[in-house]
C-alpha cells in the first residue's frame, strides 16, 4: 500500500492519509478484508507521527471504512463503497446547486451550465 503525502497542499497530512485509503477501497485495490499496516507501520513508512496516522485511522473507521480489532489488526470493512458514494453524491449535489443558483443569477442558462459540466465530467477521458 503507497500512501503519498504532499507538503504542497493546505490539506493536513492525516486528511491526505484518509482520503488515499478510501480511493483505494473504492478503486477495488482494497478489498473486503484486506488487512491495513499498523499505525506504527505506516507512520514509520511515510515519516509520520503515529498520531498523526490514528487520527486518519480514527476517521476511517467512525465512516465504516475499516474495522479495527485489539490484537489482529485493521481490516477494510464490507459496508464502506455504497456510504462513500453516498457521502460523494451529497457533496456533488451541493456544488451543482451552488452552480445552480449562481447560473440563476448570472443568467447563465440551464443549457450552457450541462454543457460545462459535460466537458468537466469528461475531462480526463
Amino acid at each position: 500500500m503507497e500512501i503519498i503525502i504532499s507538503s504542497n497542499t493546505s490539506k493536513p497530512i492525516y486528511e491526505q492519509i484518509t482520503s488515499q485509503i478510501k480511493a483505494m477501497i473504492m478503486s477495488g485495490e482494497l478489498k473486503t478484508g484486506d488487512p491495513i499496516p499498523s499505525m506504527r507501520a505506516l507512520a514509520k513508512s511515510i515519516h509520520v507521527s503515529v498520531i498523526t496516522v490514528q487520527k486518519a485511522y480514527e476517521d476511517l473507521q467512525r465512516d465504516g471504512f475499516i474495522e479495527t480489532t485489539v490484537g489482529r489488526g485493521s481490516f477494510v470493512s464490507a459496508q464502506n463503497k455504497d456510504f462513500y458514494q453516498e457521502e460523494q453524491q451529497r457533496l456533488a449535489e451541493e456544488h451543482l446547486q451552488e452552480a445552480a443558483d449562481i447560473g440563476r443569477t448570472s443568467g447563465i442558462s440551464l443549457e450552457k451550465l450541462v454543457e460545462l459540466l459535460t466537458m468537466f465530467y469528461h475531462e480526463e477521458d
